[in-house]
């Protein structure tokens, strides 16, 4: 049992130290300078893809209201059924 627990804070202590070294293959290729590499392309169109998807949610909103609005000055414009037109017209 002591053997087991002095192997395990060596262990430990080996998987700390490995995890502050800075390692190249870890890197991606975008990271490490690759820009040629299909990660790289990958990362890239996955960019692209979420930039459209955002764009493309921003203009749905803005759309919305203007929408609303144009519906709101229509409205506001014509005269409703109980209303004479000559006091439409005031």
């Amino acid at each position: 049992m002591k053997v087991l627990r002095q192997y395990s804070k060596v262990m430990a202590a080996i998987a700390g130290s490995m995890f502050f070294l800075p390692s190249p293959v870890l890197a991606c290729a975008a990271c490490y300078g690759r820009s040629d590499s299909p990660l790289a392309s990958a990362m890239n169109w996955g960019i692209f893809t979420l930039l459209g998807v955002v764009i493309t949610v921003l203009v749905s909103i803005a759309g919305f209201f203007f929408y609303i609005i144009r519906r709101e000055t229509a409205h506001a414009t014509t005269p409703s059924a109980g209303q004479n037109l000559s006091e439409a017209k005031i």
